[in-house]
């Protein structure tokens, strides 16, 4: 005789998507951003690298209006004092917390977050049921609302950053070590927004 099918608890509770931007760059903070989906969720949502900056915009606002949602910001030295890993888990939990605030008593049901990895065991202030969904941003479409929110806030502050240190190119590569970039780490040399523990600062440091 079979065996009865095991039965499932599925979570109670609000879903939490979350996603990052810029473990990458060269320069600048890290962003994680967590959201909550309202209903109907907006239309159109993706994975914000398959999104032009048109659509990413009328998007974010649009998320911002109706849905619930927060942002982590980790900056250089932490990034380079955690590594870009512990960094990126600091980031999330810092969204999903800023979040849990605005939630006020309503229960997590589970935190959905893009990539192989969640915060869960890895940062001490972590306390929300998690699962790591790899393409996630693709996926779920909390995780992609929450990469939109996380790329946006980047992309704002490396603006912003930019008319600083406007030798480097931010405004158009966000910090990522694209060749304009790289030139102008050559010739200038690093500014207090670079992430002295990422190997092309580092080499330029030490010269």
């Amino acid at each position: 005789m079979p065996d009865a099918p095991e039965s499932v608890t599925l979570p109670r509770g609000v879903t939490i998507g979350v996603d990052e931007a810029g473990r990458g760059p060269l320069a600048g903070p890290v962003v994680a951003a967590a959201v909550v989906l309202c209903k109907p969720r907006p239309s159109g949502l993706d994975d914000s690298k398959k999104l032009s900056p048109s659509r990413r915009a009328e998007l974010e606002e649009r998320i911002k209006r109706r849905c619930r949602w927060a942002v982590g910001v980790v900056d250089v030295a932490d990034i380079d004092r955690l590594n870009i890993f512990g960094a990126t888990m600091l980031a999330m939990t810092l969204a999903v917390q800023g979040l849990c605030e605005q939630l006020a008593n309503e229960a997590v049901g589970e935190v959905l977050v893009d990539g192989n990895l969640t915060p869960h065991g890895r940062r001490p202030e972590w306390c929300w049921p998690a699962r790591a969904i790899v393409g996630g941003d693709a996926l779920e479409p909390c995780i992609s609302a929450a990469s939109i929110i996380a790329k946006e806030h980047r992309d704002r502050l490396m603006r912003e950053a930019a008319r600083e240190h406007p030798h480097y190119g931010w405004e158009r590569n966000a910090g990522y070590g694209t060749p304009e970039h790289l030139a102008a780490l050559r010739t200038h040399g690093p500014t207090p927004l670079h992430r002295r523990s990422f190997a092309p600062v580092a080499q330029l440091v030490l010269l």
